[in-house]
């Protein structure tokens, strides 16, 4: 299979207008480590972003950062971090449940709105997402956004494009926002509460003016052979102890809280944020439930009286990372009747590439919304040349 890799945002657009004239379909890849990601390739040809790197704009003061889309996420991080900064949303790094190998890109996170443990407090990647450059099916640069957060009116591209999974256009350069690193990070840790009980807790730690940053319950065996419910707190280290004594006190009836610091507690999220508690088995399918927080237990429930599971849940329970047995078909029946049930959406993020091809992998849309869909995607991609199907089948 050809791979195109242009090192220019000119390269690329020459390159896609040569695909849209030979009707020539694109997989758009970074650094390839999500590729089992989605349902199977239709595609002939591979154009990567991996030469478009290169910071581009790096201003501490105004808490902004920029980069070609093809540039090593840890780059930027790195850059990041010798300035006492980062990127609010804590994006998952997927290569410890893929087992996939390569880079992750900077320009990948925009693309798949990569956002993790830190979405409750800070938003998901595309509320810091302020600017993209891309190039869309018919071969043409566009930028849409710049570096300060604005109001917009019309079609909002940069929201568009997050989350958009390579099938709108290759992103050239994304601008996000960025936050100080915090000077103490501390996790609140509850210990034997059942999944019920655990989200409750939650809730009325999220409800209160105590601020979290981290809210997920790891049941007995995910981790441990104990049940755990973790509550993260960051900020000053006066306001930490504060937070962390009031929380103690609105949760006394809870249990006994301990505390873990330092890289014990970052290693425990690194964990949540990318789902590695799920790795193995490798043969398992793995799901990604967002729902109701308080509804998670019934979903968790429900697909458990149907078949063997194991799961934890992450967001206060509104997210819900499921393993089950692969199958025929990754228990797409049972998980989409639960979260039906209880309102909501599944993706299937990890199955062999047969499962992948035979069941929906990102949640069905209804006939109105897929109408919609369609339509943005034939309006930035005339030909169908990007990720055909990445998504849905025949988008």
């Amino acid at each position: 299979m050809t791979t195109y890799a242009p090192a220019s945002e000119e390269e690329a657009t020459a390159i896609v207008a040569q695909a849209a004239g030979r009707s020539e379909r694109l997989r758009l890849v970074g650094g390839n480590t999500k590729a089992a990601f989605g349902r199977p390739p239709q595609d002939e040809a591979t154009l990567a972003s991996t030469g478009l790197t290169g910071i581009t704009l790096y201003e501490p003061a105004e808490m902004v950062v920029g980069a070609r889309a093809g540039t090593p996420l840890a780059e930027v991080e790195a850059l990041l971090a010798e300035r006492g900064q980062m990127l609010p949303f804590e994006p998952m790094e997927h290569r410890p449940l893929l087992g996939s190998t390569g880079a992750p890109t900077f320009g990948a996170v925009a693309a798949i709105n990569n956002s993790g443990p830190r979405r409750i407090n800070a938003g998901a990647a595309r509320d810091s997402l302020i600017g993209v450059r891309f190039v869309n099916g018919r071969g043409e640069a566009i930028k849409s956004g710049g570096r300060v957060m604005k109001n917009v009116t019309g079609l909002d591209l940069v929201k568009l494009m997050a989350g958009s999974w390579g099938t709108l256009g290759l992103l050239t350069e994304v601008t996000f926002k960025v936050l100080p690193v915090q000077e103490r990070v501390v996790t609140l840790v509850l210990n034997g509460l059942d999944d019920a009980a655990a989200v409750e807790a939650l809730s009325a730690a999220l409800g209160s003016p105590f601020e979290l940053t981290g809210a997920a319950h790891l049941p007995a065996g995910i981790g441990g052979a104990e049940a755990r419910t973790l509550m993260r707190i960051e900020g000053f280290s006066k306001s930490v102890e504060y937070r962390l004594g009031e929380l103690r006190r609105l949760l006394r009836r809870r249990g006994e809280a301990s505390l873990i610091e330092g890289e014990d507690s970052a290693a425990l999220w690194r964990a949540v944020r990318d789902a590695a508690l799920l790795a193995e088995p490798r043969e398992a399918a793995v799901w990604r439930i967002s729902t109701v927080p308080g509804r998670g237990p019934e979903v968790t429930a429900a697909v458990a009286r149907q078949r063997s599971a194991r799961w934890f849940y992450d967001w206060g329970g509104g997210l819900i990372w499921l393993a089950t047995d692969a199958g025929d078909d990754a228990g797409t029946v049972t998980i989409r009747e639960a979260v039906r049930a209880a309102g909501g959406h599944a993706t299937l993020v990890r199955a062999p590439e047969t499962v992948r091809a035979a069941v929906p992998v990102f949640e069905p849309l209804p006939e109105p919304l897929m109408r919609l869909t369609t339509g943005i995607k034939a309006a930035h991609d005339p030909a169908g040349l990007f990720n055909p199907g990445r998504m849905y089948a025949g988008v």
